[in-house]
């Protein structure tokens, strides 16, 4: 068994996180950086409708960031570069690796939000058929959705996420 069973702390869930964001935030400034050398390309992608500006940030930011996580979490080391900072892993219920498959899902899962969020900001942005009081109320569930992500560790007994409760997965101390 790899990890103990003592809980992990939502601090130091967020302080994993946020050594992680550092290099989220780099990948966005060269993002930034190469979308301005290129950006006659990328114009119509964010400016034509909605949806290929959802799909279009999906596939540079939302995508990389997530397979970032699934693929450091489903790998040998258990966990992405905050996480290791922060001596913790990603595991099973009973310690064992959870694998590409199950970290894909936990991934998907956590990042729920945010692309709820992209999408529904996007609609704002640019017009589109939805109603806008469909649209704040997708928003609204982005607000719910976080919200409980933030707080099911508070009353789940291995402080799991809810991604973590559907998934299988919990957060541990590495050995």
């Amino acid at each position: 068994m790899h990890g103990e069973l003592r809980s992990v702390s939502l601090s130091t869930r967020i302080i994993a996180f946020l050594w992680d964001y550092i290099i989220i935030a780099g990948y966005i400034i060269l993002l930034i950086g190469v979308s301005f050398l290129i950006r006659p390309l990328l114009t119509p992608l964010f400016t034509k409708n909605p949806l290929s500006a959802e799909f279009a940030g999906f596939l540079f930011i939302t995508l990389p960031v997530y397979l970032y996580f699934a693929v450091c979490e489903g790998s040998k080391s258990r966990a992405t570069w905050g996480k290791r900072k922060a001596g913790i892993i990603v595991t099973g219920i009973n310690g064992q690796s959870i694998g590409l498959g199950s970290s894909l899902l936990r991934s998907a899962l956590k990042f729920v939000p945010w692309e709820l969020a992209h999408f529904t900001i996007w609609h704002m942005v640019i017009p589109s058929n939805y109603p806008e009081s469909f649209i704040y109320l997708l928003l609204a569930i982005v607000y719910v959705l976080v919200l409980i992500y933030l707080i099911s560790p508070l009353w789940s007994k291995n402080k799991q996420t809810v991604y973590d409760l559907i998934a299988g997965t919990v957060i541990r101390y590495k050995n």
